[in-house]
């Protein structure tokens, strides 16, 4: 178990509390000698984002969020800031590093006028284009100025705030993690596959999932390859999706929502987990199953966490290359079984919940220094 511990009240301020992110926050708080405060509101209804208000050692404020205009326009403005920090008054501030999210200046400076150290947290900062480039890449500039500290996701994160003009040694990596350390021994498969290779995707059924490219880049696979196809999860594509596969793949298996000892099942019977669209926590917990991975490549958080050691990046929205990477995946059994193991080392050693945690609290032992 971790060692650092941040000896002072760790205030963490988010425009939205996601599920997936109450027991980062948890464990974090476990770290935190004066606990951990935490300040989110809700997210648009269109968003379809999974939140929650249950947290087991950190404490939840919940705010009101303002959202005004939409699309490049869009910005936040969250009611309550300044009462909130008022009433924890803590000793550090990490907040998302969003310009957008207007209301976070109000509280940055609340935190500046105490002396007390505020830390950026975000993906990154990819270039601009168009004519207004030059004009929002200084709005940024000047906003993640006002950071003692960056938090970022991943490498590709970390050289996109350099590239901005932030100071290197202040911009510190925490790869982006949603499970903890396996505590079970990697799974040993067999070097070789049962009737036929079992092809894996667990999340929620949406459009930007492109479950459609799966079901048509198995259908174009030789038939010697074609995969047991199981697509596990619910959502608003489910129906869409059974319809599309028992026209082109109908040996496709839609066993529904799945957790628990029922998931781990399908898990433990995969060869290959694919994420052919974009979203998906579930890699991590494929890959702590010991399971090679393929995923479209995204926004940089997957860059460190899928490798050609244990997996493959592809081109999103690209029927090809999906088909292409399967071809190669699944005519090699033993090269997968290698990947899988791979995987395993990866999340059990380098990117996990816990090593997340020893980023964040190291870098306010530093800034307490």
């Amino acid at each position: 178990m971790m060692n650092l511990i941040y000896h002072g009240k760790l205030a963490i301020l988010q425009r939205v509390l996601p599920t997936y992110r109450a027991q980062f926050f948890d464990l974090l708080a476990e770290s935190c000698q004066g606990g951990l405060t935490i300040c989110a509101g809700e997210p648009r209804l269109r968003e379809g984002i999974e939140t929650t208000r249950q947290l087991k050692s950190a404490l939840l404020t919940p705010v009101r969020n303002i959202h005004m205009l939409g699309g490049a326009l869009y910005m936040c403005w969250q009611s309550g800031l300044i009462e909130w920090l008022n009433a924890q008054d803590p000793g550090a501030l990490i907040l998302e590093a969003n310009p957008r999210y207007i209301s976070s200046r109000a509280a940055i400076q609340w935190m500046k006028k105490r002396s007390r150290p505020v830390i950026g947290w975000g993906l990154g900062s990819p270039a601009l284009t168009g004519g207004w480039g030059g004009i929002r890449k200084s709005i940024r500039l000047n906003f993640v100025s006002r950071f003692d500290a960056l938090l970022t996701y991943s490498q590709r994160g970390a050289e996109e705030y350099q590239a901005l003009g932030y100071p290197t040694e202040r911009i510190f990596v925490a790869p982006n993690a949603a499970t903890a350390r396996p505590v079970q021994p990697a799974i040993e498969r067999e070097p070789v596959f049962k009737i036929r290779p079992c092809l894996l995707f667990v999340g929620r059924l949406q459009k930007r999932k492109r479950i459609d490219l799966l079901l048509q880049a198995c259908a174009n696979l030789p038939m010697d390859l074609q995969p047991r196809l199981v697509i596990i999860g619910d959502g608003p594509e489910l129906t869409t999706m059974q319809s599309l596969a028992r026209q082109i793949y109908p040996i496709a298996e839609f066993p529904g929502a799945r957790h628990g000892a029922e998931l781990t099942q399908y898990f433990n019977e995969a060869d290959v987990f694919v994420l052919p669209g974009t979203g998906g926590l579930a890699v991590q917990e494929a890959m702590s199953h010991a399971l090679p991975v393929i995923v479209a490549r995204g926004d940089g958080t997957q860059d460190d966490l899928v490798r050609p050691v244990n997996g493959w990046q592809i081109k999103g929205d690209d029927l090809a290359s999906l088909r292409e990477t399967l071809r190669v995946a699944l005519k090699d059994a033993p090269r997968l079984r290698k990947m899988g193991l791979e995987s395993y080392r990866i999340v059990s050693e380098e990117i996990n919940l816990e090593k997340m945690v020893e980023v964040f609290v190291g870098v306010l032992d530093k800034l307490g220094k």
